[in-house]
């Protein structure tokens, strides 16, 4: 299928043929009619691309604030990475759009609907979306698909409009007539207010005028007393709706200075919101920030997962202000067709941005891309190719069933570097959207990209598979392609639950296909210097403190149990592995656990009880400072001592003597040696790193903890799971 995306790093804007999504979760599959470019929001994101790296910078001061953190604490050749990976990544455009379902996970959406979508990353310029139930919104009869893709736009203003409270009968300012303004216009109309604007250009005030505003004039013919007296009687506004897009702090000011005593000032747009006191504070205004298209917006349990909220708790959320707008279309309150100036089919997405951007002539309202709704004969394609096929045997099939962040700057570069020694043909990469399946699949080298990971896991060529999706995924797909008798690699954790880890251990019994997980700890050079050592004195338990400044994390997919794991499930397992391999693959037989405060059960500290008598400690902290480093492990016994700081220190003590190990630059965290391992075990070339019975061990260990953590009491830990009080 066809998409618009632009490359972040260049501006370019380009329309890719890229795989269709695939139905999953509560959502709906919908072939697109009609989408429309948003003219603030985009124009903004397309005009930041094309301008240069410190004009980026400049733009947006925060992400490069985020860049220094992240550099100082991974080293600059890492962020660099990580920067101009996502540089170079295509941004899929587009929020706002309606068409025709043609697969349904959702009974009051079915197949056949007319819908109206909604959502960056969703409701994109595309000839097919996936979209979750709570962004779709069915279109009722008497409203065409061209008006009926305004929606997401509609809902934005219908929602500034509702943060306003606006009365019956109240004067209304609204400051910026680009679409979301104009919308607001008639919603205000609608709503029974007399609406007023103010806008920049000329012809945009035509606009309103002829929809009917009861007065409309530009920014330079205003005046601010003559105006407020002319259309208010001298009260001054009920309320000053912000539409506009500012760098300057004018339309603040504006609204302060028209604004009646005590009234109302909405912010929609971006604006600065540098509120002068003096206005402010003698009018006691009210100032409101109005987020995009109602309750519901970045709550990811809401929009991803289709979660509703209570009607009578909240009447008005995004799915809800679609509906509400749609039925002012149908009943022709709000027109839209005024303020098409142009339409487009798809492949002609540059003209259509230049013309957005006002580089050829003047700037419109709304610009259309019409698609082709014609009854498809055969099903969107779900695997695209990329590159002919490999004719040379011997390879050894590589497979990515996901490859976000993690996969590109940690594993995709080691495999591709370990492609030089050991024969690899990389042959399929799966992702969920099709837009990052088929950059990864040419930045790389693929030989073909999908959105189905069952294209990678039962292709005849991929002999070895990477799982690098979200954690609640791993258990059933690590399943699946051991199933297939393939080899896999398993980015941490292994399951989130029993039940997923006793299916994955079921698929590798009696087996022949290899297991690993993603625990590259074990593998740093550091740590297995420090093994070395401890191995070279006679056995003996160990006691090992780990704490882990991992520091906070807020509204992040991990913290969530049902997908993440939570951070103990998540991201703990990695230290536990870390000490299960300084025992020597002993087995943690007891587990106790306390939570900082118990809100979150997510700064905690984790006490493992070992077979042979070892005590391993796990504090993880959330609620540290970030200028700590991140990891610092102490070890003692059988006479000997080891520190390792963080990946970049390791002090080793015996005899009274310290040997010191530096690494003054990049911490050394054995992501290079794990997937070396992994593809020469692949290839046959070494013995296994992990054992299942050792991979099931240390999965069950963190589960252990967390039930230590729910139930306030200690844990045995075996192939059972049996649980004791303490």
């Amino acid at each position: 299928m066809k998409q618009v995306v632009q490359n972040l790093r260049t501006g370019e804007l380009s329309v890719v043929d890229v795989p269709a999504p695939m139905l999953r979760g509560r959502g709906v599959i919908v072939r697109t009619a009609c989408s429309v470019i948003s003219a603030g929001t985009e124009r903004h994101t397309v005009a930041t691309a094309r301008r240069s790296l410190v004009g980026k910078a400049l733009e947006r001061p925060d992400l490069a604030r985020r860049v220094v953190d992240t550099a100082l604490r991974q080293g600059l050749k890492q962020t660099w990475a990580i920067v101009k990976d996502r540089l170079d990544a295509p941004t899929a455009l587009g929020y706002s759009s309606a068409g025709i379902v043609v697969d349904s996970a959702c009974a009051d959406v079915p197949v056949g609907a007319r819908v109206a979508c909604a959502g960056q990353g969703y409701a994109s310029h595309a000839e097919v979306v996936y979209v979750p139930r709570n962004l779709a919104a069915v279109v009722p009869d008497g409203v065409d698909l061209t008006a009926a893709a305004f929606t997401t736009l509609g809902a934005i203003a219908l929602h500034g409009v509702r943060q306003a409270e606006p009365a019956i009968g109240e004067r209304v300012l609204v400051v910026g007539l680009g679409l979301i303004g104009l919308l607001t216009i008639q919603i205000l109309l609608a709503h029974g207010c007399a609406a007023y604007g103010v806008d920049l250009e000329p012809h945009l005030v035509d606009l309103a005028r002829d929809l009917g505003a009861d007065g409309a004039v530009s920014r330079a013919a205003f005046s601010p007393l003559g105006h407020v007296e002319a259309w208010t009687g001298g009260r001054g506004f009920d309320s000053v709706v912000i539409t506009a897009a500012a760098k300057s702090n004018d339309p603040i000011a504006l609204a302060a200075e028209v604004a009646r005593d005590r009234g109302r000032v909405v912010i929609v747009g971006a604006v600065p919101a540098d509120l002068p006191r003096e206005p402010f504070y003698g009018k006691e205004l009210s100032v409101r920030f109005s987020r995009s298209y109602g309750p519901g917006r970045y709550d990811t349990t809401y929009e991803d997962k289709g979660v509703d909220y209570p009607f009578g708790y909240v009447r008005w959320t995004e799915e809800r202000n679609m509906g509400a707008f749609l039925e002012l279309l149908r009943r022709g309150s709000v027109r839209v067709a005024p303020l098409v100036s142009h339409r487009f089919p798809l492949d002609a997405a540059r003209e259509a941005y230049d013309i957005l951007l006002g580089t050829a002539g003047e700037r419109p309202a709304a610009v259309v891309f019409d698609y082709d709704t014609a009854p498809a004969s055969t099903a969107p394609t779900i695997r695209v190719p990329v590159r002919p096929a490999a004719t040379t045997t011997g390879r050894l099939g590589i497979g990515f069933v996901g490859a976000g962040n993690f996969a590109q700057h940690f594993l995709l570069p080691e495999v591709r570097r370990l492609g030089r020694f050991v024969p690899i043909e990389l042959v399929g990469v799966a992702t969920a959207t099709g837009v990052r399946a088929d950059s990864i699949a040419r930045k790389h080298g693929f030989g073909f990209c999908t959105t189905d990971a069952a294209e990678v896991i039962e292709h005849p060529g991929v002999d070895a598979v990477f799982i690098v999706t979200r954690h609640d995924s791993h258990a059933a797909l690590a399943a699946a392609a051991l199933r297939a008798k393939k080899h896999v690699f398993v980015e941490k954790p292994l399951a989130i639950d029993d039940a997923g880890l006793a299916e994955v251990v079921a698929a590798a019994a009696g087996g022949t296909s290899y297991l690993a997980v993603g625990f590259n700890r074990r593998f740093a050079p550091d740590l297995v210097r420090l093994r070395r050592f401890l191995d070279e004195a006679p056995a003996g338990p160990l006691l090992m403190s780990y704490r882990v400044n991992a520091g906070p994390l807020t509204g992040h997919w991990l913290q969530d149990e049902a997908v993440g794991g939570g951070r103990v499930v998540g991201e703990g397992c990695h230290f536990v592995d870390a000490m299960i391999f300084l025992t020597g693959g002993q087995q943690p037989v007891r587990v106790h656990a306390a939570a900082l405060g118990r809100a979150a059960a997510e700064t905690v500290t984790a006490t493992l009880e070992f077979a042979d008598g070892s005590v391993g400690t796990l504090s993880y902290v959330t609620v540290g400072d970030r200028a700590v480093a991140k990891e610092r492990l102490e070890v003692f016994g059988r006479g000997r001592a080891g520190v390792l700081d963080d990946f970049r220190s390791l002090r080793l003590y015996a005899g009274g003597r310290q040997a010191t190990h530096e690494r003054r630059w990049t911490p050394a965290k054995g992501y290079g040696e794990e997937v070396t391992s992994f593809l020469e075990v692949a290839a046959g070339r070494a013995a296994p790193a992990f054992t299942l019975a050792e991979l099931a061990t240390s999965a069950r260990a963190t589960f252990r903890i967390r039930d230590a953590l729910a139930g306030r009491r200690a844990t045995t830990v075996d192939h059972e799971a049996r649980e004791t009080d303490a």
